[in-house]
């Protein structure tokens, strides 16, 4: 068993060759690397553990970086993770995860794993690596609830798991339920995606209230994605790509532009103050920007050169046609996310020939 393992530090500090910003490497094992999805914390509130999915014992596990010692410390060791449904607890008492059929919770005091439901023989992860078949699940800013979405027939079941007692229920039955995540404001309120043009939706923890917020409009081939709350104003933000980033206020309805460029994956540190975005076709770097106003100017942090591109990304949306194969190693996407006390911006890298893990110092 190798869960428990401590690794010697693998990190790398060097200067970002275009913005001379300093970036710190934290992983350097010649294997698959990547932190949580973007919407999804890498760290706890207290920035005790950065958390990370390798592939270095031959499968996907997960581990942390103790950011104390920076060595690295393998939490798992098991052959049936769904890497993109991580997520680490804020408190730093648990990382849940899905395995199998099953909803577990990992202890990182002893490292003891619970499954808290037992799902039976629905498929967690459906066909592929893109959007809703991800497998990304979502947790409560209090920590107290998990929605994890399940794949049921032809449509999916929307799980809401008690996270201490695992007691749990099925609040929603939808056609596609994707990128779940709780609004940092509301802890009764659930954003996710369902589709490609009925896309925006958020519903109450106890099912009530689904209602749809935005949906795509197909006239001018509109394409939004990468959708994220932005805490302290009860406002969705998602990416209106390659044109923009907006914001939508989920009680009035009222739209506003943040800023405008090609973001790809757009995402707001904790307390709404700052936003970060990687950009696509072009790459032109991740960039900072303030989304309490129109940013016209956003600063350029660092440049990642991760392979993320793929011919799809060249119209305007791949999908008007019908579906395409979809560029689907997600551990190639940069998907830059906030640490708790702003203190860098952690992302993903394959531009030394395997994906990596790295800190943008602010």
């Amino acid at each position: 068993m190798n869960k428990g393992k401590i690794h010697p530090t693998e990190e790398k500090q060097f200067t970002d060759e275009t913005t001379g910003a300093a970036v710190r490497q934290v992983t350097d094992h010649a294997s698959i690397h990547h932190h949580p999805f973007f919407f999804i914390p890498a760290y706890d509130a207290e920035m005790a553990r950065l958390f990370f999915v390798s592939h270095r014992t031959g499968s996907p596990q997960i581990f942390c970086e103790d950011r104390e010692s920076k060595n690295l410390v393998q939490l798992t060791d098991r052959d049936d993770i769904h890497e993109w449904s991580v997520y680490p607890t804020r408190n730093g008492k648990y990382v849940l995860f899905t395995a199998g059929s099953g909803a577990w919770r990992l202890n990182l005091e002893t490292l003891k794993e619970e499954q808290l439901v037992n799902l039976g023989d629905a498929p967690m992860v459906d066909g592929g690596m893109v959007g809703v078949s991800m497998g990304t699940t979502a947790l409560s800013w209090d920590n107290k609830w998990w929605a994890v979405p399940v794949k049921w027939g032809e449509g999916y079941w929307f799980y809401i798991i008690d996270v201490e007692s695992g007691d749990h229920e099925v609040n929603l039955e939808a056609e596609q339920i994707g990128h779940p995540q709780f609004c940092p404001d509301d802890d009764d309120m659930i954003l996710y995606i369902a589709g490609m043009i009925e896309r925006v939706w958020v519903v109450n923890r106890d099912g009530s209230k689904n209602e749809r917020i935005y949906s795509r409009n197909t006239e001018t081939n509109e394409w939004i994605t990468h959708e994220s709350w932005l805490p302290g104003t009860r406002e969705i933000t998602f990416v209106d790509w390659p044109h923009r980033v907006r914001a939508i206020n989920v009680d009035n309805k009222k739209e506003r532009v943040i800023t405008e460029f090609n973001a790809w994956h757009a995402m707001p540190n904790w307390d709404g103050t700052m936003m970060v975005a990687d950009t696509n076709f072009p790459d032109v770097g991740v960039r900072l920007f303030d989304p309490r106003k129109i940013e016209t100017n956003s600063d350029t942090l660092c440049l990642p050169k991760s392979s993320s591109i793929g011919e799809h990304w060249a119209g305007p949306f791949p999908y008007a046609d019908g579906p395409i194969k979809v560029y689907a190693p997600q551990h190639t996407h940069v998907h830059p996310n906030f640490a708790p006390d702003n203190s860098c911006i952690v992302y993903t890298s394959d531009v030394m020939g395997h994906s990596q893990i790295y800190e943008c110092i602010l």
